[in-house]
């Protein structure tokens, strides 16, 4: 079939003096200057001189997508069953279907051609001839087999088959591993965990497809996209400088990976809500390897001898990557640096915006956020990311209702925005509207199967209901996809504490206190603050007082306005005996925070306790000492005193009486020795 076109073409040219080919290269050229009306004006005049070449009426049609012409270009292609004859062009019609969100026509289309054959490597030279010519000989036969994949997956996900959608990915990054739309689709809608993310990546045929060179360029790209909620920065405290360093899925988890979120810690007794951030995450594998093999990553990056890598340091893309560490380890400042950076040269990243929108909302930075989102409004009106902005920044001025809608609008653009989601359902969750935060959280568990913040969160809830059992139900949910993320052993620890299981308790928070400090020389993250008092109080259930203090002086540390720390440690003391030690730690309690009734009632019974305790002056006796009094010196002062004339004798009496009162005041009953007669 394509030979024959090919000789009707070479007929009009024998019969004429006209020059096909330079209408062709004409129409590229003003394809290559985005002059679309330019290159389907003469695209069209090329397809009528060659009678309906295969290959012009592609190029048309090519032009008619560019110009955004989606069921024209489908149309024409149909029209001329090539859909059914030619592989590119039942590709541009899938593609032109899916724009025109056509998806079950567009699947139609793509089933009706018999790619099962076409994918497998056959030997047969006369077939290998036919799929060559129905690619119009110029395409590579592996990136077709791909991009048809991907194409599958898009439609699939759309239709919100997203089991078969993930498989079709999967498939194309078998086919190219350069296909990295494929593979960001699984990673940015969060169709896999973390450890299947991991099991992806090595199952790719590198060595198959990539030099070892071009192998190790693509593995650190693709390693940098990954889940990075089990990844730890370590830093050394120096000179009693505190530097936060941790890895975690952020407060505003709302970036959940690619932009997480709000997170939160279930505190003891209380519960804050989580933050929200783009949200953002997943299964850890063996975490000691992991966690080694991450740093080994990130030391072949910047080893200098490394001359490729360490010129893709200047990637924004690596940047970004380092920027989202440093947001899961709550080192917000530093993330915001660099996404700061990243912006300076590209400002609308759109890998960076969620992260550094999710920063500003940590650092309540609400004058950037309303500068940030009033410029994407205005240039991308259409975009999810535009109208989160909008939401974050009413989120932080307290604006709930505001919020709400916007974050809405965003997710009605673009349903698998996780940020948004998890945002939307903060925003519930911070006014306590905990049935309208679940239903939230559960739409974005159903879109977000890898990612495991979600479960997390309505976890949180439950927990806020006091419906303890299905709160751990979910947790466990959530550490089945994440079971290293610091986040959940604290919510699991916190669970068996309500529990009165301490020792369990204990086992949870000194795993989740390893994953965030992994050095005994580092400094744990503010935000870890609850964690660490969490461990007191387990060690005070347990006993161990001195650990206990330890905690909570470490907590103190972290945040030194803290009344509920301050009230921990006064608690401690009184339980150790050390009372005078008590009243003062509560009296710093209640300076902070009057109202707190348990720093109320404790400080009453410790100053009752000290008052029996300690002497009213120092040196004082414990007992009142017994007084020896001489009755018969009293009696012969009496005697003496009647011989005087009779005024003396009642001014003498006077006196006798006056000490008579005065002696009344001393209680003699516990005196030894003393008679009254």
């Amino acid at each position: 079939m394509a030979g024959d076109t090919d000789s009707e073409m070479k007929n009009v040219s024998a019969n004429s003096n006209l020059n096909i080919d330079n209408y062709r290269k004409l129409v590229q050229t003003y394809l290559n200057l985005h002059i679309y009306d330019a290159a389907v004006f003469w695209a069209d005049k090329v397809v009528a001189l060659t009678s309906g070449n295969a290959r012009d009426v592609y190029w048309l049609a090519q032009c008619m997508f560019l110009l955004k012409q989606y069921h024209r270009a489908a149309h024409l292609l149909r029209s001329k069953n090539l859909d059914k004859t030619y592989i590119l062009c039942n590709y541009l019609t899938v593609r032109c279907l899916l724009e025109a969100n056509e998806l079950n026509e567009a699947l139609k289309v793509l089933n009706s051609m018999d790619m099962e054959v076409f994918l497998q490597n056959t030997s047969n030279a006369s077939y290998a001839a036919i799929v060559d010519a129905a690619m119009f000989d110029d395409t590579p036969k592996y990136q077709v087999q791909s991009s048809v994949l991907l194409l599958k997956g898009k439609v699939l996900e759309a239709m919100d088959n997203r089991g078969l959608a993930a498989d079709c990915y999967k498939q194309a990054l078998q086919c190219d591993v350069h296909c990295y739309e494929a593979f960001d689709a699984l990673i940015k809608h969060h169709m896999l965990s973390a450890a299947e993310e991991h099991e992806l990546l090595n199952s790719l045929p590198l060595s198959q497809q990539c030099s070892p060179e071009e192998a190790e360029v693509l593995t650190t790209l693709y390693k940098s996209k990954l889940k990075k909620y089990h990844t730890v920065i370590t830093r050394v405290c120096d000179k009693n400088i505190t530097q936060p360093f941790h890895t975690v899925n952020t407060n505003f988890n709302l970036t959940p990976q690619h932009g997480s979120l709000i997170v939160s810690h279930q505190n003891f007794i209380e519960t804050t809500p989580i933050n929200v951030g783009t949200s953002v995450i997943n299964e850890r594998i063996e975490s000691t390897r992991k966690h080694k093999e991450g740093e080994s990553e990130e030391m072949n990056i910047d080893n200098p001898e490394n001359s490729i890598l360490a010129r893709l340091q200047n990637s924004l893309d690596l940047s970004v990557s380092q920027a989202e560490k440093f947001y899961y380890n709550c080192d917000y400042v530093q993330c915001n640096k660099l996404t700061e950076n990243v912006l300076k040269q590209d400002p609308y990243h759109s890998g960076c915006l969620p992260i550094h929108i999710s920063c500003l909302v940590e650092l309540k930075q609400s004058n950037k956020l309303f500068t940030l989102a009033h410029n994407l409004v205005d240039l991308y009106p259409n975009l999810a990311v535009s109208w989160f902005a909008v939401g974050c920044y009413y989120y932080v001025i307290g604006k709930r209702d505001l919020a709400r809608r916007y974050l809405a609008k965003a997710t009605s653009l673009d349903r698998l925005f996780g940020p948004a989601w998890l945002a939307f359902g903060h925003s519930f969750a911070v006014e306590n509207e905990h049935d309208q935060a679940m239903a939230a959280y559960f739409k974005a568990s159903q879109l977000m199967r890898g990612c495991h913040l979600p479960l997390l969160y309505i976890g949180l809830e439950c927990g806020l209901t006091n419906n303890v059992r299905l709160a751990e139900k979910f947790f466990q949910q959530a550490q089945a996809i994440a079971p290293d993320d610091p986040y959940v052993m604290h919510e699991m620890g916190v669970i068996s504490f309500q529990n009165l299981d301490y020792k369990s308790a204990e086992k949870h928070f000194t795993e989740a206190l390893c994953r965030v400090r992994p050095q005994k020389t580092s400094m744990v993250p503010e935000r870890w603050e609850p964690l660490l008092n969490n461990m007191g109080h387990c060690c005070r259930k347990l006993k161990k007082y001195d650990e206990a203090l330890q905690y909570h002086h470490e907590a103190l540390k972290l945040v030194p306005q803290s009344a509920n720390t301050y009230s921990a440690i006064g608690y401690v003391h009184a339980l150790m005996g050390h009372t005078e030690e008590a009243v003062e730690w509560f009296h710093k309690a209640l300076g902070l925070k009057r109202d707190d009734t348990f720093s109320t009632t404790m400080l009453n019974y410790v100053i009752e306790q000290l008052a029996v305790e300690q002497p009213p002056f120092p040196g004082a006796p414990d007992q009142i000492p017994a007084f020896k009094i001489s009755l018969e010196q009293g009696s012969q002062d009496s005697s003496t005193q009647s011989n005087e004339d009779g005024s003396s004798c009642t001014r003498q009496n006077n006196t006798v009486n006056n000490m008579s009162d005065m002696s009344i005041e001393v209680d003699m009953s516990d005196i030894s020795g003393a008679r009254i007669e």
